[in-house]
């Protein structure tokens, strides 16, 4: 006998679904797609870039990928075609059982933008299942007194698939006592029976077999076959009777294996094997039989596996009690899961970002979490923070998401690197945590300056160093790191006498050391000062100077220049004329002499290396006169000749030596009188030749003394304005002391003039030299001479000489 079930207008009435379902959906603002179940690998979805606004090659650029939550990644990206594929084969009955309709969703993310798109995919069913009975053969008894019309319940078949491909209908094999009746129950199940058609006969025939047939609708038709064996027995008038017709019972999901959980009662007033109830599961999900476990005899109920809230808030069961003459009855169980906290929420780090720069603003993503807990209620409420005082803070999104951002801004220098913790917390009881550590590193951006450790620095060279020699070493700190620390020294231009600084000294630019390019010279500078600068390698550059001061060192290496007695160009000598009357302690002559070096290497001293009579002359030390030591006497010599060393204080010292020749006579006539003795010949052109030179000596002594009588006038007329000045409140007090040149300073000036003749016995030639001012203890330097103020000029000190003398050399 075959029963069909007809389902009218079915195909259209699934497309209309279909189709109001997507323009919700569109309307929702998701992306929904659908795609058989037992696809290949890599199989077409939808174009997911198309749908985004993007094109293809811009999936990869912008870090678009799938995100979701807790289950095998089903689907994948394909970034050359932008489409939505498979990731593998998809069973739409492991996904969502007997769910009328299947969807996966996930979102997908932008991750430049940080940006959520929700996806949603349809699993369509396709006929892959065959319709099931749980049991291979299926036995009754039945009295043989049972009334025409008696329905006997008969397991029902699953198929896992749904729609058109899950069961359709039950066909039962022929059998003239027995008819199939297809009842549809509460839930729109189909639940096969039994009907007895006519009465039985033990005696004719006490097995009855027959064969129910189940059917799916899909295309090719599957089929599933359960062996019914229907043994006939004697009268049982009394059936089972459970005493609830449901029974009810809430379990906490940890309670532990083998617990006693609920005990059916079924009463029989029958005897005997008719009154002897036996209980059985009947229409119970396989899963759900392999939780619970039921005693045959007792009726009690019990876990042998673990209950799973996640999986099934409530079990429903149904249980099937039968007497010993095959009576039965049935009664509904729902066992019902209470969730426990027993599920600690799950932090999943979507994007992260590791490392930023230490100027990153506030309010930038550093990365976004996904916070999820399994459990219901207050178990499942999650709250999301991070410890310490760190600058970042969460900012909560929907569906559980939360963005760390940054909260103010970070200086690498004081902290390069973050450790975050991320605690999430339940709201149960006791509350359960999730601590997720995120490391970020600050980088460094270049935003500190080279620091020297000194304001200014100093140091100090000898004179004469050799060329290349280092002088100094300075040091700048940059606080920034790698390229931005990376230091280079290097000189500000300048210039030192007209001179380029950089033909003077170098820098190191790694190291800082300064060397000098060439031997400095104290005599022509006595310090360099430069700018050195630290430049780091950053983008862009920073830099610093500081000053540095080279002072020279003076070294002896300046022998004494011996001013006066100057000696001729021709290489004659020059003659110093003493008196022969001149008292112990008169002054000869002066010899003057300055070193160019400074300091100790400049004090001079004086001193007698030779003399023809030593005892006669004697020679100052610190002041370089030469006085005689004792009166003259007849025998000493006519021409003396004195060689005089002139010596500084230096390490090691150095000396120059001058040669003097003094003729001691009264007069000029005397002094060539006594030269012409000397000679051994003498003739008429030497005689001549000395009336020239007396007559050129006389003319020079009238202009000389023609010279001194225009000073004194201009002395007097000096004097004059100077009173005229001081009536009339003239400024030259506040002129400086060293502006002044006294009277008795300007007389031992003078008092160093002398008359010097000079012959020599074979010259042809004489000429005369006016003679040079000497100072007695006195040298004017250079920077003095310089000086434009008339009060300190040399002819100011010549106005007060009221002698003349005259210096004659003869050659």
């Amino acid at each position: 006998m075959t029963i069909r079930v007809k389902v009218l207008g079915c195909r259209r009435l699934v497309l209309l679904f279909l189709f109001l379902g997507m323009l919700l959906e569109a309307q929702a603002g998701k992306i929904r797609y659908s795609v058989p179940e037992e696809t290949d690998k890599g199989f077409f979805v939808g174009n997911i870039a198309k749908d985004l606004g993007l094109q293809p090659q811009e999936l990869a650029e912008r870090g678009v990928r799938i995100v979701s939550r807790g289950r095998t990644q089903l689907f994948a990206l394909n970034p050359r075609s932008g489409s939505l594929v498979t990731a593998g084969r998809i069973d739409r009955e492991e996904l969502c059982a007997q769910s009328l309709q299947c969807l996966v969703s996930f979102n997908v993310l932008v991750e430049d933008k940080m940006k959520l798109f929700p996806v949603e995919v349809e699993i369509i069913d396709i006929n892959d299942n065959t319709p099931q009975f749980q049991l291979e053969e299926a036995e009754f008894k039945m009295n043989e007194i049972t009334t025409p019309g008696t329905r006997i319940p008969l397991p029902s078949g699953q198929d896992l698939d749904v729609g058109m491909n899950s069961l359709q209908m039950y066909q039962l094999s022929s059998n003239p006592h027995f008819s199939l009746d297809v009842q549809e129950g509460p839930d729109g199940s189909q639940q096969p029976e039994m009907v007895l058609q006519s009465p039985l006969d033990r005696e004719e025939d006490a097995v009855h077999r027959l064969l129910l047939t189940a059917f799916d609708g899909g295309n090719p038709v599957h089929s599933g076959s359960l062996r019914i064996r229907v043994q006939v027995v004697d009268a049982n008038d009394n059936p089972p009777a459970f005493t609830q017709a449901q029974y009810h019972m809430s379990v906490p999901e940890n309670v532990p294996l083998g617990t006693r959980l609920l005990t059916v009662k079924d009463m029989d007033p029958d005897e005997g094997a008719n009154g002897e109830v036996t209980y059985l599961f009947h229409n119970i999900d396989h899963k759900v039989a392999q939780v619970f476990h039921l005693d045959s005899y007792t009726g009690e109920i019990s876990n042998k596996e673990p209950l799973d809230f996640k999986e099934y808030t409530i079990y429903p069961m149904e249980i099937q009690a039968q007497d010993g003459s095959s009576l039965m009855a049935r009664a509904k169980v729902l066992v019902k899961v209470l969730d426990i906290n027993d599920n600690a929420p799950e932090v999943t780090i979507t994007s992260v970002t590791t490392a930023v720069p230490e100027n990153f603003p506030p309010g930038a993503i550093i990365a976004l979490i996904s916070v999820h807990d399994q459990d219901s209620g207050d178990n499942g409420h999650t709250t999301c923070s991070i410890s310490g005082n760190l600058p970042f803070k969460l900012e909560k999104l929907d569906d559980n998401y939360y963005r760390l951002v940054t909260e103010r801004t970070m200086d690498r220098e004081l902290t390069s690197q973050y450790n975050i913790i991320v605690t999430a917390a339940d709201q149960g009881t006791p509350t359960l945590s999730t601590e997720t550590h995120i490391s970020l590193q600050v980088t460094d951006i270049n935003d500190n300056s080279p620091v020297f450790l000194q304001d200014s620095y100093s140091t100090y060279i000898p004179e004469n160093n050799p060329r290349g020699a280092s002088i100094f070493s300075v040091t700048a700190h940059d606080a920034d790191s790698n390229e931005n620390a990376q230091v280079t020294y290097s000189l500000v231009e300048d210039t030192i006498q007209g001179v380029p600084l950089s033909s003077f000294v170098s820098i190191n630019s790694d190291t800082g050391v300064l060397y000098a390019l060439r031997s400095f010279d104290y005599e022509q500078f006595h310090d360099l000062q430069l700018r050195v600068l630290a430049r780091d390698s950053g983008d862009p550059p920073l830099s610093s100077n500081v000053s540095l001061g080279i002072f020279v060192l003076d070294q002896n290496d300046n022998t004494p220049e011996i001013l006066y007695p100057a000696l001729p160009t021709d290489g004659s000598t020059g003659v110093e004329l003493a008196p022969r009357s001149a008292e112990p302690g008169y002054l000869v002559t002066k010899v003057v002499a300055v070193d160019r070096d400074s300091g100790q290497n400049a004090w001079l001293s004086y001193r007698l290396l030779k003399a023809s009579d030593p005892g006669l002359f004697a020679v100052g030390l610190h002041t370089g006169e030469v006085r005689t030591a004792r009166a003259l006497l007849d025998r000493d010599a006519l021409k003396q000749s004195l060689v005089v060393a002139v010596q500084d204080h230096g390490q090691p010292p150095l000396s120059a030596t001058v040669t003097l020749t003094v003729a001691m006579a009264d007069s000029i006539p005397d002094v060539l009188a006594d030269l012409g003795s000397m000679e051994p010949s003498t003739n008429l052109d030497n005689s001549s030749l000395t009336l020239y030179l007396v007559v050129a000596v006389a003319a020079v002594s009238c202009v000389f003394l023609a010279f001194v009588i225009v000073l004194l006038a201009l002395r007097l007329w000096r004097w004059y304005r100077t009173r005229v000045l001081q009536a009339s409140g003239g400024g030259l007090a506040g002129e400086p002391v060293s502006h002044f040149v006294g009277v008795d300073g300007v007389r031992a000036f003078l008092q160093t003039y002398s008359h010097e003749v000079s012959l020599t016995a074979d010259s042809q030639v004489s000429h005369v030299t006016f003679p040079q001012p000497n100072y007695a203890d006195t040298l004017i330097s250079q920077e003095s001479c310089e000086k434009k103020d008339f009060l300190s000029a040399p002819q100011s000190l010549l106005e007060d000489r009221k002698q003349t003398f005259s210096q004659v050399n003869f050659v």
